[in-house]
């Protein structure tokens, strides 16, 4: 049972390791047993699973709490952090059930919040001595995209906001609420923690990518709702930024219209009346020439009568 009251340097923290669980029966039992060497409980969250996922958390010693229809990770994550709440928990660590996180990792995760350094910790893939074991490249390069679009409008300057290995303080689980059911709730997280002054910090981790099933989620239909759901907090907290750039460029891209337009009428126009045109500007120089030449013989003519009168020169 957990002890009452905060930690103190006699009190042995309380520490539950939660997972959201869905259709997990080929790996859960491995992941249970495994957290349970460092933490002191392990819940499930049972998000509506057909097959024996529950009946084998339970078999390996995880207490299950089922919901009846699949509520998605943000649902069967608000489970979790009322019933660590409930249990008056001194620090909640979240990893998933396909076994994609290293269980012997919770000791570095639980590190910074034990001793006060930090309120949420990220198991991160981008930091020094992080990584991910087969990562395809092309969700590499999603995640990049996704945790730079986050950082504009959160300035957590977070590398790696896609990871859901993640440790709580209790006052992180005091604190934090999200309203999202989906995977964007990653995001929205992090920028409550950002609003409410929480301190984040990332630890190296090594996440899995040869695991027997992997993500519920499609790299596809993951990237494109995170992302909607960043390029939306940007727009809210940075409009400038989101409409101001775009707009600047969709002016320039018109001005370029535009004046490509005025190219090519001025070449209809050149290929109808060009040859005229040259007629007018070819007669005006004509004109201009012939015009000098009477000033300057006129000219001449002026001053020859002058000398004649004056001198008798002729």
């Amino acid at each position: 049972m957990p002890h009452e009251g905060l930690p103190s340097e006699t009190a042995k923290p309380y520490i539950v390791a939660g997972m959201p669980m869905y259709n997990e029966e080929e790996t859960i039992g491995s992941v249970v047993i495994r957290a349970l060497r460092h933490v002191d409980e392990v819940i499930c969250i049972d998000d509506g699973s057909s097959d024996a996922s529950a009946r084998i958390a339970e078999a390996c010693g995880a207490t299950v709490i089922r919901h009846r229809v699949n509520r998605g990770y943000g649902g069967a994550l608000k489970t979790l952090f009322i019933k660590a709440r409930e249990m008056d928990a001194d620090a909640l660590v979240l990893l998933d059930s396909d076994g994609q996180h290293e269980t012997e990792d919770i000791p570095n995760m639980l590190k910074p919040i034990l001793s006060g350094e930090a309120d949420f910790t990220i198991g991160s893939r981008f930091v020094e001595g992080g990584g991910g074991t087969d990562m395809p490249a092309y969700r590499r390069l999603g995640i990049k995209v996704i945790t730079a679009a986050s950082n504009l409008s959160s300035d957590l300057g977070i590398k790696d906001t896609q990871s859901g290995y993640r440790a709580f303080s209790r006052t992180a689980l005091d604190r934090l609420r999200f309203d999202a059911e989906g995977m964007e709730l990653s995001l929205e997280m992090l920028e409550d923690a950002h609003e409410k002054q929480l301190r984040v910090l990332e630890i190296p981790t090594v996440i899995r990518y040869d695991v027997p099933k992997g993500s519920n989620f499609t790299a596809v239909s993951h990237g494109f709702t995170v992302m909607t759901w960043a390029m939306l907090s940007l727009s809210q907290k940075k409009p400038l930024l989101v409409l101001g750039i775009p707009g600047f460029g969709l002016l320039a891209a018109a001005a370029a219209m535009g004046f490509r337009t005025a190219q090519d009428f001025t070449l209809q126009l050149d290929s109808i009346i060009g040859s005229g045109i040259s007629a007018v500007w070819v007669g005006l120089l004509g004109l201009s020439l012939m015009a000098t030449g009477l000033v300057l013989q006129s000219a001449q003519r002026f001053l020859r009568l002058l000398l004649v009168r004056e001198f008798g020169l002729d």
